[in-house]
C-alpha cells in the first residue's frame, strides 16, 4: 500500500486494496493508476528510510505478482493456507 501512495498515485485517481480469503490462499491486492511504474525490489542501505516493502512481502508471501488493468496495475501477494482447505470458512482461526 505504501507503494501505490509513494510511487502509483495520481491526483483524482483511486488507490484499491482488496482482501480476498479463500479455503486455501489469502491474497492481498493493491490497485493503482500508474500502469507505467512497475514494482521493482532494490536492495536498500543500512541509512535508506525506504527500499525494503517488495523484499519483506518476497520473503513472506508464497507468492507475488504484478498484473495489467486498462488503466493502472495490481501487485498482489498471496499466501497459500496449508491443511486449511477443508475447513469451512467460519471454523479458521
Amino acid at each position: 500500500m505504501t507503494n501505490a501512495l509513494l510511487h502509483g498515485s495520481l491526483r483524482g485517481r483511486l488507490i484499491r486494496v482488496q482482501i480476498t480469503l479463500t479455503k486455501s490462499a489469502l491474497r492481498i491486492e493493491v490497485s493503482d493508476p500508474r500502469g507505467e511504474r512497475l514494482p521493482c525490489p532494490r536492495i536498500a542501505g543500512d541509512a535508506d528510510q525506504f527500499g525494503r516493502g517488495l523484499l519483506l512481502v518476497g520473503a513472506l508471501a508464497d507468492s507475488w505478482g504484478v498484473l495489467p488493468r486498462t488503466v493502472g496495475k495490481t501487485v498482489y501477494a498471496e499466501w497459500d493456507l496449508p491443511g486449511r482447505s477443508d475447513l469451512p470458512m467460519g471454523a479458521r482461526k
